[in-house]
């Protein structure tokens, strides 16, 4: 069969009602991880729906406990037809957020899949069922193309934990370095750029949350028998965080900006535009780092954010001053910048400025990462999915949010390819979140022809060196 086949036969299985059938399946199963009494469903999920369903593309498929101490299981399912052949390590994650039942206000909340125009709606229609699905279909649809071959190796990599930080994500795959050995990561989740464009991104900043503390006093103490005689910790903290960051949001710390930005990323970043779709909220043309692009200040640069603050009690003020105040700080970093000594630096830039008491916590979050957009697997996705939609993909070096990448790119050491499946306004961890059927029935063919063009393009295919 011919590689217009293999498109046509995605795009049918969507057509004739089978992809839905396969994700209503699955948005039934309550994979809500932060939930602690989730590890059945999440047990469940992968042992009863996800390795029969890989199994019988040819697959042998073993589930593993998580190495976190309460962290959901992991599967890891290997296709090998040749020692020769490229090897593609596949991602997705089973687990979903909380549903919250009683917040949905369209289609039959959260554990029903029901459509309501183009829109899908279930809990993990977006994230992630409905992408993992997507590449699952699109793989065996290849697979009846070529005769029961692909032309390359697969590897499946699915964890159920994504949703809570990926506990055990890093040191599972430290220890399964060699059975997850692959040439090069291909996987789906978060949005396209926007509904009516594929898009490929090539890693996701960095994430660090830390707090800034500043405790004064035991108690608050009345405002007319004190004011001016106390310093007031949420005036004080106030003051603080403006000398870190700048009320247009410019970063003041040196040590917490970025490098320059590569020529070849401002070259991906020169016709995106993000913002202008239904529901998307107007871009501030005047925030951020000056001198750049809206797509530059959200992909190629850092930003410090103040995600809640807290002082005295908000929602019932009494007229005295209160005696602490406490700020959740947010950093998204791109490649290049050192968070290592990130709190060290902080606590200094604090300390020369007069705010040697604010306390500054250790920061958590995820680390950069950005496959250089030259790369030879890059070239090869986007001509791939070009030839397949008729459509020049959005390239993104890295996405603005932040997924467990690094695991992939410097753990298993892998060049990758991530090639999402949603879109900006899919309401994402919120009610009533929903999958596009436009956007998925493309991403059916579009997947079929780079499972496709893989097969068929093996020998030219970048090989990798072995890992350490």
């Amino acid at each position: 069969m011919s590689r217009a086949a293999a498109l046509a036969g995605a795009a049918a299985h969507f057509d004739g009602g089978d992809f839905t059938r396969d994700l209503a399946r699955r948005v039934a199963i309550r994979t809500e991880s932060q939930d602690p009494a989730s590890g059945p469903a999440l047990q469940h999920y992968l042992a009863d729906e996800i390795a029969p369903t890989l199994q019988g593309l040819g697959f042998t498929a073993t589930l593993h406990d998580n190495p976190a101490p309460g962290g959901g299981p992991l599967l890891v399912a290997t296709r090998h037809e040749g020692d020769a052949l490229p090897t593609v390590l596949v991602y997705g994650h089973g687990d979903v957020i909380r549903g919250q039942d009683k917040s949905w206000t369209r289609g039959a909340g959260p554990w029903e899949l029901r459509q309501d125009g183009e829109r899908l709606y279930g809990r993990g229609t977006a994230d992630n069922k409905g992408q993992h699905s997507i590449n699952i279909a699109a793989l065996a649809q290849v697979l009846a193309a070529r005769g029961g071959r692909l032309g390359f190796n697969v590897k499946w990599l699915m964890e159920t934990g994504e949703e809570t930080g990926s506990p055990g994500l890093a040191a599972f795959c430290a220890a399964q370095r060699e059975a997850l050995a692959a040439d090069v990561l291909i996987a789906s989740d978060g949005p396209r750029l926007r509904r009516d464009r594929p898009t490929v991104f090539l890693g996701s900043r960095g994430v660090a949350n830390f707090d800034l503390t500043l405790t004064l006093r035991a108690g608050a103490h009345h405002s007319g028998n004190w004011g001016g005689l106390l310093r007031n910790p949420g005036t004080v903290l106030a003051n603080a965080i403006a000398s870190m960051v700048d009320g247009r949001g410019r970063i003041l710390i040196q040590a917490l900006r970025p490098p320059p930005i590569p020529a070849n990323v401002k070259a991906a970043l020169r016709d995106l535009h993000f913002g202008g779709d239904p529901g998307d909220p107007a871009v501030d043309a005047d925030w951020g780092e000056p001198g750049l692009t809206p797509a530059e200040r959200v992909i190629a640069w850092n930003t410090l954010e103040v995600l809640a603050c807290r002082t005295g009690n908000p929602d019932f003020p009494v007229n005295a001053i209160p005696p602490a105040a406490k700020a959740a700080m947010h950093m998204r970093y791109v490649v290049g910048t050192d968070v290592s000594r990130l709190r060290e630096q902080v606590l200094a830039h604090l300390a020369a400025r007069g705010f040697a008491d604010i306390e500054v916590s250790e920061p958590e979050g995820m680390a950069a990462t950005r496959l250089d957009p030259d790369n030879a697997w890059v070239r090869f996705a986007l001509a791939s999915i070009e030839r397949s939609t008729g459509k020049a993909p959005a390239l993104l070096p890295n996405l603005g949010g932040s997924l467990p990448n690094d695991v992939f790119a410097d753990i298993l050491g892998l060049p990758t390819v991530w090639v999402p499946h949603s879109y900006p306004a899919c309401s994402q961890h919120a009610p009533d979140e929903h999958l596009l059927a436009p956007v998925a029935r493309e991403a059916l063919v579009l997947m079929a022809g780079l499972y496709w063009d893989l097969g068929e393009q093996a020998a030219m295919l970048p090989r990798r060196a072995t890992v350490a």
